[in-house]
């Protein structure tokens, strides 16, 4: 049966709070991760198990985020018109990072600096080099690097909706570029269409360090060319799926195929890179395009999957989904020291790493969500990151009820 306009953001904006709370789990995995030392800490009850932890939500998380916030992105321009569109997105995503990035680079900075003292017996070994210096060309953006991807998405989108305006557009699903991209994507080959610019360029890229998948651009301000082409595709998707109702239903229809479709080619994807990290670039061969073709189809496959299957099961209202959703932002932008410093805390202690890992989760958690209700939700920060509450009711600007879904 399908469901109405209110109840597709529902289900939209949930899957955009799983994607940025599934962040949250592949954080917390890196210090149990097996083979050398890639975090602030390494776990002596790490194992090849938490592997699973990173690669598979690595696959898609972020293809999912960056598809729904297209989606919103185009309903939220043409609500707002371009100049009010910008000035929210300036409020909400540029100010924040602008806020938020000093305070937590020095954190991070501090608990990585306590993870290095004490696997080292609390001093500093003598030849030890010092630590790169501050530059633009590669300033640490941190876990924040994806609000300034979405600043240059919603630039370029802005550009994109002015200059089809100019020229007497209209941006309607009707129009031919939306009606070419909603038959693209209604066809079976859909997923492979969508999957296959990353893929080409996972193919043609000498140095894919494929256990890492679509690189993560978080140093600089030029953003490497395989995440602009990956998630440049899924804003660009979502935006253009953006009104197409019969679409939202086919993928909700189709969510087990897709699910299938994802599970296949993420385990070609996970007996190809094997569970412990691998820092040699892919290999060039049959074998590289095997695995890229199975990495591109498998970030599209669980991103149709899991919008459709939120589409199919998350559609109606839920007070503890709305909260998880209204508190994914903060919990998002304040996670990532705390994670670490709880990973440093429980390092060295003789228990299973399931324990540790489990410990360090529902810790991060339980601050995070009770800082939230006791500071956020129904503050001046809550109004500024989600819009603004009334009486302690849904926000009025809440993600799931209009453009805020926008937000990572």
């Amino acid at each position: 049966m399908p469901h109405t306009q209110n109840e597709r953001l529902h289900a939209l904006d949930a899957v955009r709070a799983l994607a940025l709370l599934l962040g949250i789990v592949l954080h917390a995995s890196m210090s149990f991760l097996p083979g050398p030392q890639i975090w602030a800490s390494q776990d002596v009850a790490g194992g090849e198990g938490f592997s699973f932890a990173f690669l598979i939500p690595h696959i898609f998380r972020l293809t999912l985020f960056f598809f729904i916030a297209g989606f919103f992105a185009r309903m939220a321009i043409g609500k707002r018109g371009a100049i009010g569109f910008l000035g929210d997105r300036s409020k909400r995503i540029a100010l924040p990072l602008l806020v938020f990035w000093a305070p937590l680079f020095a954190m991070i900075t501090a608990v990585f600096i306590w993870g290095f003292l004490k696997a080292n017996g609390g001093v500093v070994p003598e030849g030890t080099p010092p630590p790169p210096p501050l530059e633009l060309a590669s300033l640490p953006l941190t876990h924040l690097w994806f609000l300034y991807l979405l600043l240059i998405f919603y630039v370029a989108a802005t550009a994109l909706y002015l200059i089809t305006k100019l020229g007497g557009a209209v941006m309607t699903p009707s129009n031919p570029v939306d009606r070419l991209a909603g038959w693209i994507m209604r066809t079976p080959l859909g997923v492979l269409i969508l999957a296959a610019p990353v893929a080409t360029w996972f193919l043609l890229n000498p140095a894919w360090y494929a256990w890492f998948g679509i690189p993560t651009p978080d140093t600089g301000f030029l953003p490497d060319t395989g995440a602009l082409i990956a998630y440049g595709v899924a804003f660009g998707a979502g935006w253009l799926v953006q009104g197409q109702t019969d679409l939202l239903e086919a993928w909700r229809r189709w969510w087990p195929a897709n699910l299938t479709l994802a599970l296949v080619a993420t385990t070609i994807c996970v007996r190809q890179l094997g569970l412990v990290p691998d820092f040699t670039p892919a290999m060039a061969g049959p074998q590289k395009a095997i695995l890229a073709a199975a990495y591109g189809i498998a970030s599209w496959a669980w991103t149709l999957a899991l919008t459709g299957l939120a589409l199919q099961f998350w559609s109606g209202h839920s007070k503890a989904r709305r909260y998880l959703a209204d508190s994914s932002y903060w919990l998002y932008i304040m996670h990532l020291p705390l994670v670490m410093a709880l990973q440093v805390a429980v390092s060295d202690l003789p228990w299973p790493g399931a324990v540790k890992f489990a410990l360090v989760l529902a810790t991060t958690m339980g601050i995070l969500l009770g800082s939230y209700q006791l500071f956020v939700r129904n503050s001046w920060l809550g109004a500024w990151l989600n819009g603004r509450r009334l009486g302690g009711g849904p926000a009025i600007a809440a993600p799931a009820l209009n453009t805020q879904t926008t937000q990572p």
